[in-house]
This record gives structure tokens, C-alpha cells and sequence, in this order.
């Protein structure tokens, strides 16, 4: 029997929803609702006077009982930080933030870790890049250009389960094709199988454009994929999260 894991991609807009109201209670209750069992959050703060020099991370994980946690900070301001972090019910035996900055641009990362998950006969780890991508097309570009170089994915065997994900501010669906597609991975996130449309997260309470999103090789198959419908999640940040179910196969 594969094992089956719950996957969230979630850019949390630092727990500020769209009514500007800081609300960390709404995206804990969110997560709650849709029980994933690793969770990808972009846009986390930690001491910056916005979030009530909040550890976001932090209060997410312990509220909710995530034992293993891992936190990149990318942008410093006057006062605090903000970046990814990655929640998990597994074991993280390794975590590392990879700098994804192109050249004057505002700083970005992609938090890699990876994850060790039980089945029935063995350990099995998977290679999780939780990232936030940069606002122009030729920045975003590079950006997964360098990542797909680094040493973390070149050493990765193709069959290798590995999952790339989050927030990629990619309007157009470019990055499927240009970067991703050859390199082996498939995207999680269309709108259905066959189909180059992904599914649509940003505005939160207006969705037009596919902005997260999920990519995955090696011996992973996606069961089902979802965007949030819950109305509390169309005010509390401004991007839906994405829920993917994954089954592994030997």
C-alpha cells in the first residue's frame, strides 16, 4: 500500500489579511481545516512591528502540534525579518536556504529539506524547496535556472522523490515549460490533467491568476489538488493556499 502524505503551499501575507487586519488565528484555523501533514508557508514574519513582533512560524507550528519546523529568514527590514518556513509532522534531517537573489533585486531563497516519511517496508525521504520568486519574468527565470544547478537538486537521481513549490508569481505559466517540464517534473497545480491553465490562488477573494504552485518528479503520483474554498480564506491573506494529496510508489 503507498504511503499518502497531505502538502500545503501557502503564502500567508505575514497573517495580514485583506481587510489589513493582523489575524494569525485565521490561517492556523485554515491549516486546521485542511490537515496537511508538511506545510509550505511563504511570507512568514518573525519581530517585524506588523505582526506585533510575532514568530510566526513559531506560534503556527506549536498551536498546531508540528514538531519539526525550518525557518529562512531572506529579507531583513529596520526591525525584523520575514521568509519561508516548512512544518512538518516527519522528520527533518536537513534543511538549508539557497539564495535565490538576482543581482539588485529584493532578496529571495529557496528553503530545502528534507523529509523523512515512514511506509510500510522502509524510511523514505523527500526533497522538499519551499520558495518565494522574484516579480519579473526574466528574474524568475534565473532564479530556477540557478536553483535546477545547485549541488542540492544536480545530486537527486531523476526517480528521486522531490517536490518544488510555493509562491512562483508566475502570471503566465512560463517556468512549466521553459524550466520545470525539462527537467523531468510535472506541475501539480493545472487546473486538470492535460490542461497548461493553472489553478487560479491570487487575489485571494478574486482569483485571476495561478501564482502557486506545486511541481514534482520521482516516484510521487498527485491524487488530488486543490485550492482552499473556505470563505475564511478569501480575507485572510491575500493568495489562497493550495492543497495537494500525494501518494509514493516504489
Amino acid at each position: 500500500m503507498p504511503t499518502r502524505f497531505r502538502l500545503i503551499t501557502y503564502n500567508i501575507h505575514k497573517a495580514i489579511g485583506v481587510d489589513r487586519r493582523f489575524a494569525p488565528e485565521r490561517i492556523i484555523a485554515i491549516l486546521e481545516h485542511h490537515n496537511p501533514d508538511i506545510v509550505l508557508l511563504q511570507e512568514v514574519d518573525r519581530g517585524a512591528p506588523r505582526s506585533k513582533h510575532v514568530d510566526l512560524a513559531s506560534m503556527i507550528g506549536k498551536t498546531m502540534g508540528y514538531d519539526h519546523r525550518a525557518v529562512s529568514m531572506n529579507h531583513h527590514m529596520k526591525r525584523g525579518r520575514y521568509g519561508n518556513a516548512t512544518l512538518s509532522r516527519f522528520p527533518i534531517h536537513k534543511q538549508r536556504n539557497i539564495d535565490l537573489t538576482i543581482s539588485w533585486r529584493k532578496r529571495r531563497g529557496a528553503q530545502h529539506t528534507a523529509i523523512e516519511l515512514p511506509t510500510d517496508r522502509r524510511q523514505v525521504v523527500i526533497d522538499v524547496f519551499n520558495m518565494h520568486l522574484g516579480l519579473s519574468a526574466m528574474e524568475r527565470r534565473k532564479q530556477i535556472g540557478h536553483l535546477l544547478d545547485t549541488p542540492d537538486m544536480r545530486r537527486l537521481d531523476a526517480s528521486h522523490p522531490c517536490i518544488v513549490a510555493g509562491d512562483m508569481n508566475d502570471w503566465r505559466g512560463l517556468l512549466r515549460k521553459q524550466n520545470f517540464a525539462v527537467a523531468g517534473f510535472a506541475c501539480a497545480t493545472n487546473r486538470r490533467p492535460g490542461s497548461h491553465r493553472s489553478i487560479k490562488t491570487f487575489p485571494s477573494y478574486a482569483p485571476t491568476g495561478g501564482l502557486d504552485k506545486i511541481f514534482y518528479r520521482g516516484c510521487l503520483k498527485a491524487t488530488h489538488v486543490f485550492r482552499s474554498r473556505l470563505k475564511l480564506a478569501e480575507v485572510a491573506s491575500d493568495h489562497l493556499p493550495v492543497i495537494a494529496d500525494f501518494e509514493i510508489g516504489d
